[in-house]
C-alpha cells in the first residue's frame, strides 16, 4: 500500500488538496480530525493535556477550548513541544491502526493529511510526502476566515511553525497554493500517475 503524506504549514491550503485526492477515491486520514475526536471527553488524551497545562484550557462544560490552549503553545517553545509530544501519541496509536486496517483490506494507496507529519514521526510512515506551500500573506488570509482570531495570533501561529525552506528540503512534492482553486486538480493528479496511482 501507498502512502501519501500530505503536510505543510497552517494556512497553506492542504485541506482543499485533501479533497482532490479523495475525488480520486483514495482514502484520506485526516490527522486533525482524528485529534479532535480524541478530544471528547471523557478523554485519556484531554486529561493528560488538563494534567500538564490546568483547567485554564477548558470550557465551563469540560470540553478544551482550544482558543486557551493555542494562547500558551504558540507564545512558548516548550509547551508547544509538550503539547505535541501528548497529542501525538495519542493521534498516532490511531493512525497506524487505520493504516493496518486499509493495508488489511487491500487499498492499494491512502492520504495521510497531517499538518504535524514530521513533529509526530508520521513522516517514516509514509512513502511519498506531500508539502502544500503558499505565501504568507496567503497563509494570514486563510487563517484569519478559518479559526476567527486576530491577525497577531495568526502570524504568532505561523512564526511557530517549520519554514518553507524546512518543507522543501524533506518533500518529494511540492504543491504551490497560491492561484485559483481548480489549478489544484491538475496538479495533484500529476503527481498520482507519476506515482502510478493513476493512469496517465
Amino acid at each position: 500500500m501507498l502512502v501519501f503524506g500530505l503536510t505543510g504549514p497552517s494556512g497553506s491550503g492542504k485541506g482543499e488538496v485533501a479533497q482532490h485526492f479523495a475525488s480520486f477515491d483514495i482514502p484520506v486520514l485526516d490527522a486533525d480530525r482524528i485529534y479532535h475526536q480524541l478530544l471528547l471527553p471523557p478523554s485519556p488524551c484531554l486529561s493528560e493535556l488538563v494534567r500538564h497545562f490546568g483547567d485554564r484550557i477548558l470550557n465551563p462544560d469540560g470540553s478544551l477550548n482550544r482558543r486557551a490552549l493555542a494562547n500558551i503553545v504558540f507564545s512558548d517553545a516548550k509547551e508547544l513541544d509538550e503539547l505535541n509530544r501528548i497529542a501525538h501519541s495519542y493521534v498516532m496509536g490511531t493512525i497506524r491502526r487505520k493504516l493496518e486496517h486499509y493495508r488489511n483490506d487491500g487499498i492499494s494507496a491512502v492520504l495521510l493529511d497531517a499538518p504535524q507529519l514530521f513533529e509526530a514521526g508520521a513522516d517514516k510512515d509514509c512513502n511519498i510526502i506531500i508539502s502544500v506551500l503558499s505565501d504568507r500573506e496567503n497563509r494570514v488570509r486563510r487563517i484569519l476566515a478559518r479559526d476567527g482570531i486576530s491577525r497577531k495570533e495568526a502570524e504568532l501561529r505561523i512564526d511557530a511553525q517549520k519554514s518553507d525552506a524546512f518543507f522543501r528540503a524533506n518533500s518529494d512534492y511540492i504543491i504551490e497554493n497560491n492561484g485559483a482553486p481548480e489549478e489544484l486538480r491538475p496538479k495533484v493528479k500529476k503527481i498520482l500517475c507519476e506515482t502510478g496511482v493513476l493512469q496517465s
